[in-house]
């Protein structure tokens, strides 16, 4: 596996290159792509909660809702999952995962206090 070294930039110490403000170096000079800089917690819920969490996060003002439907997981052709959503209602749909990104205290309220994935 070939290794990547970019030079580390001088105005900033080792400790600030993750999180966003750029890449990770080991000692030996290997980059690691940085963290997104807002963090990502991953929690775990019931199918039930998942699809109300995801509507109360829908509903939200401020939030960015992307999730993934069961059909993104079977099928195989992007024109075969749009059919699939365009054909079922909302209270039909099974969700594997949603991502909500919006204001800390926003999204606390909506996740409440689901546990985190071991």
């Amino acid at each position: 596996m070939r290794q990547v070294r970019r030079p580390r930039p001088p105005s900033l110490p080792p400790s600030l290159l993750t999180g966003g403000a750029g890449d990770a170096v080991d000692a030996d000079g290997c980059a690691y792509p940085g963290l997104p800089w807002a963090g990502c917690s991953i929690l775990v819920a019931d199918a039930a909660t998942l699809r109300a969490v995801r509507s109360r996060a829908a509903a939200s003002d401020g939030c960015f809702v992307a999730d993934m439907p069961s059909a993104a997981q079977h099928t195989r052709v992007y024109a075969d999952y749009l059919h699939t959503v365009r054909e079922s209602r909302a209270e039909d749909l099974d969700y594997y995962a949603v991502s909500i990104v919006g204001p800390r205290n926003r999204v606390d309220k909506i996740v409440g206090r689901l546990p985190l994935m071991p």
